[in-house]
């Protein structure tokens, strides 16, 4: 069987408006995108290697992994294939096999392969369940001081932004209570990092990881593995073989096209940052609005301190019951409207952001649903 081009075309959803939480972080600037043409090749960010690819000097990923650890406010800072394989390599340098580690209730699944594949035990810290599902430093507590009475617990992780609900944690309070019971804390803030202000030291934490194509407009697959000076002989330890090889990361990692896209969107993420308060009052206008058609409720913390926003929709669902499409009526009619990203039949709720939208386009959202809402009643 032939498949032609594979459905390599992206222009029809490209020209759309686009609400997926997971592309709306990831949009490549301009440099980004002339980076990925430039850089397309797998080894050519390589020419320049001398064995240690956070050494290069052209093009300067050694000066470009400084202005990332400031930009994160840590001591050292990696590049590794995704934000999991940054928890993975955490993981793998703090514990042995049958270790425990303690997580929290909202986390990604990821989290959970990479203690799976690292051959350790998980202790969760339940969220409060519907309809905020908020994970508290003082249900971390709990849990820890419970942990700890048992059984020695040698990392916690703290989902800093979860992927259901878009719940921003209390990252500093749960360090706080990490610091304090001697447990190493590593913060996954693939949803966080490059789109709202993420700083180590600030938050107090040990480890941060991130992902360049979720939330720092990089070319996949790509993360950030940041962390404390005191951890670095341990988790950059050398090869005892190839000297200049770091162990955990496998000597070398992203190279090519998402490494490059990265270092040229880094100065467009910086900039907007800066603007997050801007993107969480857009996300709020949304919130009310669509609640304001009735039919539709926000899951999650109150009010939102994120873009990524989960709704529980029954208005569509009991108008799919009775429409000749059925469930996906909804899709059908947002991409009429030039509107991608929620899945196809799904109609009892759904995840969107508007990160990275003007005004106009969120209005012209809002409008689509109402739209929407009152010509199928």
């Amino acid at each position: 069987m032939e498949c032609a081009d594979y459905g390599l075309t992206r222009k029809l959803e490209r020209d759309n408006l686009n609400l997926n939480p997971l592309q709306r972080g990831g949009v490549l600037p301009a440099a980004a995108r002339k980076a990925l043409h430039e850089f397309g090749d797998g080894y050519s960010v390589c020419d320049y290697c001398d064995g240690r690819l956070d050494q290069v000097t052209r093009p300067a990923i050694n000066c470009f992994l400084d202005d990332l650890a400031d930009f994160t406010g840590s001591d050292a800072v990696r590049t590794v294939h995704g934000a999991r394989e940054g928890k993975f390599a955490v993981m793998h340098a703090l514990c042995e096999r049958g270790d425990t580690v303690v997580v929290d209730g909202n986390a990604h699944y990821t989290t959970h392969l990479a203690a799976e594949r690292n051959g350790l035990e998980i202790v969760e810290v339940p969220s409060t369940g519907h309809p905020s599902y908020e994970v508290t430093p003082e249900a971390y507590r709990e849990v820890l001081e419970e942990t700890i009475d048992r059984v020695e617990v040698k990392l916690a992780v703290l989902t800093h932004v979860d992927g259901n609900y878009g719940n921003l944690t209390d990252a500093r309070g749960v360090a706080d209570v990490c610091r304090k019971l001697g447990v190493p804390l590593l913060l996954n803030c693939a949803y966080s990092m490059g789109r709202l202000p993420v700083n180590l030291r600030e938050l107090g934490v040990d480890f941060v990881v991130g992902s360049g194509h979720k939330s720092m407009a990089a070319s996949g697959p790509i993360g950030v593995l940041g962390m404390r000076s005191e951890w670095e002989d341990t988790v950059l330890r050398r090869s005892g073989r190839h000297e200049k090889k770091e162990l955990e990361l496998l000597g070398c990692t992203s190279r090519g096209a998402p490494l490059a896209t990265l270092m040229a969107s880094l100065p467009y993420v910086r900039e907007r940052v800066s603007r997050w308060d801007g993107e969480v009052k857009k996300t709020r206008y949304l919130v009310s609005e669509l609640e304001d058609i009735g039919g539709i409720e926000q899951l999650g913390v109150r009010p939102k301190e994120h873009d990524l926003v989960r709704f529980e929709t029954p208005v569509f669902h009991e108008i799919a019951a009775s429409h000749p499409r059925k469930g996906f009526f909804l899709y059908e009619e947002l991409k009429k409207r030039g509107i991608v990203g929620i899945r196809r039949g799904q109609t009892k709720w759904f995840k969107c952001s508007i990160y990275g939208m003007t005004e106009e386009q969120v209005q012209y959202v809002v409008d689509s649903f109402r739209d929407i809402v009152e010509e199928n009643r």
